[in-house]
């Protein structure tokens, strides 16, 4: 089955096409991202109206771009799947309406597919590995995209279980405001953690929020003013920016990696699968190896391109709902709020 997927939830602009008769990554027959950052980086921050509207402007020529790298036309897809939510309501709707309109035409089944589903199921995209193959539910995902950090338990796939969120700033946007505060051009969390990368070890030490206390739950907002605190009581030379934005970043990674590994205890599992933007940083990668490592079990990521927002995530999820045979009707709707817990289960 061929399945063109689109992503339009914020600032990306995501499409591709995923082949179900191909093996693994072999299966993404090509894909496209187009990114708002220069467009909102004088803002410092997405502005909603200009993200729709440069989704107009770019979704049907990254369409034209993508089909022609997969060497297909419109009339050899099976199926479209688009993100419905959650997300930003303009942007959706842009996504929504040309999926829906395309898949009207051409008589195909079109499905709206929840954003971070499509960000947990991409790990399961990747070629599997050669021990241990593709990870299989049950196992627990961090989700760490955007506005969300989430520990979810998942039973199979459309069957998951909410262990623990952000009770405020989610990990990403901590990564994002820290570096705004200390100056960094946007947007922030990339640069943040390339600083961090010249910064001593040890030189600031943060706390790990919340984890001297049961729970999954996170809270970033305090680190945050933590770091806030320390910047302006330093003396903001370059090596003491790099100092504190490591030591941010020894504190974020570290949360999580506590966190996961009480997750995993509560799941009775021992892979953790890791997706979403913040994912594709590379201490959190290796600090979370190593600590499913140390338990006998094993953490699988996606290849940092599709850690952030893309097409192929949204192609993947789609074609594996499509192929359940699950559908949506011919309206035009997104949900901008989505509780993932609600969606139904795909059978086995």
């Amino acid at each position: 089955m061929k399945v063109l997927g689109i992503e339009s939830s914020c600032d990306e602009t995501g499409v591709a096409v995923y082949d179900t008769a191909l093996p693994g990554v072999a299966g993404l027959r090509a894909h496209a991202v187009y990114s708002q950052v220069a467009l909102h980086a004088e803002y410092g921050g997405v502005v909603p109206e200009l993200a729709s509207r440069d989704h107009v402007r770019k979704l049907l020529p990254l369409v034209r771009q993508t089909l022609a790298e997969a060497g297909m036309g419109v009339g050899d897809l099976d199926g479209v799947a688009y993100t419905a939510g959650p997300g930003l309501v303009g942007a959706l709707l842009v996504g929504a309406g040309v999926a829906r309109s395309l898949a009207w035409a051409l008589d195909l089944p079109a499905i709206g597919v929840h954003h971070m589903e499509g960000h947990l199921l991409a790990p399961l995209m990747e070629d599997p590995d050669p021990v241990h193959g593709t990870p299989e539910p049950p196992f627990v995902a961090l989700l760490v995209s955007g506005g969300h950090t989430q520990l979810v338990a998942v039973d199979g796939i459309g069957r998951y279980r909410l262990l623990g969120e952000t009770l405020d700033d989610a990990a990403g946007e901590a990564f994002d405001k820290t570096a705004k505060l200390m100056g960094l051009p946007y947007p922030g969390g990339p640069q943040l953690a390339a600083l961090a990368e010249q910064g001593t070890p040890g030189a600031y030490r943060f706390s790990r929020p919340m984890t001297d206390r049961p729970g999954l739950d996170f809270s970033f907002s305090g680190l945050k003013t933590q770091v806030l605190l320390a910047w302006q009581q330093s003396d903001r030379s370059p090596q003491t920016k790099a100092d504190i934005a490591r030591g941010f970043e020894d504190a974020v990674v570290e949360t999580l990696a506590i966190k996961c590994g009480r997750a995993l205890d509560a799941a009775g599992c021992d892979v953790i699968v890791v997706s979403g933007g913040v994912g594709a940083n590379r201490r959190l990668r290796a600090r979370l190896q190593e600590m499913a490592a140390a338990r006998g079990g094993r953490a699988c990521f996606p290849r940092p391109s599709l850690c952030t927002d893309n097409g192929a995530m949204i192609a993947f999820a789609g074609a594996l709902r499509l192929q359940a045979g699950q559908h949506d009707d011919a309206a035009v709707h997104v949900t901008p709020r989505w509780d993932m817990a609600s969606l139904p289960p795909v059978a086995a």
